[in-house]
C-alpha cells in the first residue's frame, strides 16, 4: 500500500475538540435521518459495530453500516480471499455473515445499549425475495436507522446478472424492498457499469431514499512464480486509495443526476478526502479500507475534518455539499 496506508495506527482523538468548542455545526441530515457528522464507517470493514467499541468511540462517528446481512448465515469464500495491492486491497470474502435473525437476536441488543449512535443495516440477496425476506426479519429489530441495499450481487434467477448492472433488475428490487421496509432505504451502487447516472436514476425512480457509491471494482492479482491467482475466487473487489479518483467522478455524476442524497465512498483516508467528496456533491461519506490499516481511522478522519473546517473558516459542514467551483 502507499506510505499513507502503512503508517502506525493513530490514537483516538479527544472527545471534545476545538471545533465543537467554536460552535461549528458538523451535523448532516437526509432521508429523515440526522448524523452528528458526515463520517460513516462502511459495511464489511467495521464488523457489527460491537467488535470496535473497545478501540473506537462509536458515538464520535456519524454512524456505521454493519457487515452485509443475508436471510440465512453464510460461510463465505475459501481462502485466500484478501490480497494487499500497491494502493489498496483486493477482497473476495464472499459476504460471510451470521444471518439477519442472529444479528437481531444477538448483536442488536448490545448496540441498543449504546447511546447516540446511528446504525445502518447492509442487506444483500440473490433474488428479490431474498432481499425482501431479510428486510422483513430486520423490520422486527429495534434500533436500526436505515437499510443499505447491496445490489452488486448476481441475480441467480436471471443468469447471474448483477442487480446493480441492469436498470430493470435494479428498479424491481428497490421497488419491492421499499414496499415492505419500515426504514429509509439507501441503495449502494456498483461501479462496474457503463453509466452511473442511468443506474442512479433507476434507483431513485424506484423509491430509493438515498444512494451510496461506489462499491468495489472487479479486479484480480496473479502470483507470477506460482502461475496462480492470488485470490481463490480468481477475481475480487478492489478498494482503497487506488479507486478514489474514479469514485470521486462517479459520485459527482450521480449527485448531478438525481435529487436524492448521495453518500460517497472510495479511498477516503483523510479529512480532506471527505471535503473533496462533499464538494463533488456527497451529503456524507463512508470510510472502508482505511479501517483495516488503522482501526481508529474513522475517528481520526472526523478530527481531520474538524481541523480542516477550522482552518478554512467553515461554519457548517453542509456548506461544502456540491460547492465545487467547476468552470462551464
Amino acid at each position: 500500500m502507499s506510505e499513507q496506508q502503512t503508517k502506525t495506527p493513530s490514537a483516538p482523538p479527544p472527545a471534545a475538540t476545538d471545533a465543537t468548542q467554536r460552535g461549528i455545526d458538523f451535523s448532516v441530515s437526509f432521508a429523515g435521518l440526522k448524523f452528528k457528522n458526515p463520517v460513516i464507517a462502511a459495511s464489511g470493514t467495521f464488523g457489527y459495530g460491537v467488535e470496535f467499541e473497545d478501540i473506537v468511540s462509536l458515538d464520535r462517528l456519524g454512524g456505521f453500516v454493519v457487515k452485509g446481512l443475508s436471510r440465512e448465515p453464510m460461510a463465505g469464500n475459501p481462502p485466500p480471499r484478501m490480497f494487499e495491492t500497491s494502493a489498496g486491497m483486493l477482497n473476495s470474502i464472499g459476504l460471510q455473515n451470521i444471518g439477519a435473525r442472529t444479528f437481531v437476536e444477538e448483536k442488536l441488543p448490545a448496540l441498543n445499549k449504546k447511546k447516540n449512535i446511528v446504525v445502518i443495516a447492509n442487506v444483500f440477496g440473490y433474488t428479490t425475495k431474498d432481499y425482501e425476506d431479510t428486510v422483513k426479519i430486520l423490520n422486527e429489530g429495534e434500533g436500526i436507522a436505515a437499510y443499505e441495499l447491496n445490489v452488486s450481487c448476481p441475480n441467480t434467477r436471471h443468469g447471474g446478472m448483477q442487480f446493480g448492472a441492469d436498470p430493470s433488475l435494479l428498479e424491481e428490487v428497490v421497488y419491492c424492498v421499499k414496499g415492505i421496509s419500515k426504514r429509509p432505504l439507501i441503495v449502494k451502487l456498483s461501479p462496474n457499469v457503463t453509466s452511473i447516472p442511468r443506474m442512479a436514476h433507476a434507483a431513485a425512480q424506484a423509491g430509493a431514499d438515498a444512494l451510496s457509491l461506489v462499491n468495489t471494482f472487479v479486479g484480480m492479482a496473479i502470483d507470477a512464480n506460482a502461475r496462480k491467482p492470488r485470490i481463490s475466487n480468481i477475481t475480487a473487489g478492489l478498494s482503497g486509495p487506488a479507486i478514489k479518483p474514479i469514485a470521486l467522478r462517479m459520485v459527482y455524476e450521480a449527485a448531478h443526476s438525481v435529487d436524492i442524497p448521495v453518500i460517497g465512498m472510495g479511498g477516503i483516508t483523510t479529512g480532506e478526502d471527505v471535503v473533496e467528496f462533499m464538494l463533488a456533491g456527497a451529503a456524507a461519506v463512508q470510510v472502508g479500507t482505511a479501517n483495516y490499516f488503522d482501526p481508529c481511522a474513522t475517528e481520526r478522519i472526523v478530527a481531520d475534518l474538524e481541523r480542516w473546517c477550522i482552518e478554512h473558516r467553515v461554519k457548517a459542514v453542509t456548506e461544502l455539499i456540491g460547492a465545487l467551483e467547476a468552470s462551464s
